[in-house]
């Protein structure tokens, strides 16, 4: 099933079959892709695919898992995951093992949960355009559904409720004025 990210009023939500969400975007609001840019802060409109789902096992229990694990193409993280976001290296936009020399993000995070679950989307990968933005996911929203720095993001309990109903074959749309921007 097909999820779609769309603006209602001031805020934004997520759809997939009949349930909805609030959920955040980027700080910076939306940009078509053509126009975006690394750390730009900005979510890019189009449909991008589910490519998979990395988890936190020590913090996603089997029961909340076994909702989903059949769905999805899932790996669980681990403390050396990171994902490069260097325009100028050869694996921007790509999952790389920490310690690594050039710009990256780190997934597993002690300090917060926002990447306990993290669907990858297919954003900017196929292929790989440098510069055009990196590390574009849907993952757990912090308290207050506070902005990303360009991701979408659910609260934890509605993530979770959303797995059961994607698959890698589902895509994420994100829509503004109710018009999908390819």
């Amino acid at each position: 099933m097909d999820i779609t990210v769309k603006q209602t009023a001031k805020s934004w939500s997520l759809h997939c079959g009949n349930r909805s969400w609030p959920c955040a975007i980027g700080k910076n609001g939306t940009v078509h892709p053509d126009q975006k840019v690394e750390g730009d802060g900005k979510t890019p409109v189009g449909s991008w695919k589910v490519r998979s789902l990395l988890f936190r096992a020590d913090r996603i229990t089997q029961e909340e898992r076994s909702s989903f694990i059949d769905n999805l193409v899932c790996s669980p993280l681990n403390q050396r995951d990171g994902w490069c976001d260097d325009p100028q290296d050869a694996y921007y936009n790509r999952p790389v093992i920490i310690p690594y020399d050039a710009g990256h993000e780190l997934l597993w995070r002690d300090q917060e949960n926002v990447y306990d679950l993290i669907i990858i989307l297919g954003y900017n990968d196929d292929p790989v355009v440098k510069g055009k933005g990196s590390a574009i996911f849907l993952h757990i929203a912090k308290p207050g559904l506070t902005p990303t720095e360009g991701c979408i993001a659910l609260a934890r309990d509605h993530l979770l409720e959303l797995l059961p109903l994607i698959t890698d074959n589902s895509s994420l749309h994100v829509v503004i004025d109710g018009v999908q921007q390819d």
